[in-house]
């Protein structure tokens, strides 16, 4: 039976927490689900920068396809309020280890746990083109695996930023015939003869020149406009915003690293445990392409290692003692 729950938020801090998770977003939240129930004192640090606030709806999330990502995040809140798992409007500033951590919030608490989820996920910077970022998560989109469906068979274009975006425009080409990519700011040079002999299999067009805005009409996007004022129709941007993983925390206890072509992020084994003793990782503080649904699983698997590290850890110490 359903019952109605409210998150316990902003409540006075005290004591020693078995795990503070950093971020409240869909791995947080599922890894302080799974910690709740396994009788674990509790805290998620939540800043409410989720990285799909623009949208105005998640897909692909079995049972959840369509929702709201406001109304998921509520519901989930709820969920650990059942458990007795706090929840501080917050932002987690400074950390540091002296056998358990200590961890700072931007308010002035400061709070200690014996281990650590940090969810920070990750930032989208989006390109400087007037417009794009007023419409981003509407009719400027990303990820076709997010949007595609609501938009197919729609006159796509696609905003390179790198020869990666060879990629994308082929990507979307699934969910439209009709694609442009527009080369803005990468040079026809750049492109290999794979790159075009696929492009031209996909039936992509390709156009050279910067872009310098958007048309939009009735709130609608239906252009895009270059720098030397050619005008093409278009009704949905697709773009690459830079990835800017949210790894403070992650630097600030000497947590690896590892470069990829979307940042750095931490380098974890299959539960996500980083090389701190002690803390683990899951979303997109993890990785760039994490969608909702993976995000959610990692938190998952993320706290069920918690929870099996600190029974054992409190058997051998109990051994010891």
């Amino acid at each position: 039976m359903t019952q109605n729950v409210t998150p316990t938020e902003n409540k006075a801090l005290t004591g020693t927490y078995d795990v503070v998770v950093v971020g409240g977003g869909a791995a947080g939240l599922s890894a302080a689900l799974v910690l709740g129930r396994a009788r674990l004192r509790t805290l998620v640090v939540d800043a409410g920068e989720p990285r799909n606030a623009p949208s105005d709806h998640m897909q692909g999330y079995l049972t959840r396809d369509g929702m709201a990502p406001a109304e998921f995040l509520a519901l989930g809140r709820e969920e650990i309020a059942r458990y007795g798992v706090e929840l501080v409007r917050d932002r987690a500033v400074d950390v540091s280890r002296d056998g358990d951590f200590t961890v700072r919030l931007a308010g002035g608490d400061t709070v200690r746990a014996r281990r650590l989820i940090v969810t920070t996920g990750l930032r989208d910077e989006l390109p400087a083109v007037p417009g794009i970022a007023e419409r981003f998560g509407r009719d400027v989109l990303h990820c076709p695996f997010c949007h595609g469906w609501e938009v197919r068979d729609e006159r796509f274009g696609v905003l390179a930023t790198s020869p990666l975006s060879v990629h994308q425009a082929l990507m979307v080409s699934g969910w439209s015939d009709d694609v442009t990519l527009f080369l803005h700011t990468v040079a026809e040079r750049e492109l290999t003869d794979d790159d075009l002999r696929r492009l031209a299999a996909a039936g992509v067009k390709v156009v050279p020149g910067e872009v310098a805005g958007l048309r939009v009409e009735g709130d609608r996007l239906t252009g895009v406009r270059l720098a030397d004022g050619t005008a093409h129709d278009r009704s949905v941007l697709f773009v690459a915003p830079k990835a800017v993983p949210q790894t403070g925390l992650m630097e600030r206890l000497g947590a690896e690293l590892q470069e990829t072509p979307f940042g750095a992020y931490p380098v974890v084994d299959p539960t996500g445990r980083t090389s701190v003793p002690g803390v683990w990782t899951a979303g997109n503080a993890m990785g760039f392409a994490e969608q909702v649904v993976h995000a959610a699983s990692g938190g998952y698997r993320a706290a069920a290692a918690v929870v099996g590290d600190l029974i054992m850890s409190d058997l051998d110490a109990a051994i010891a003692g």
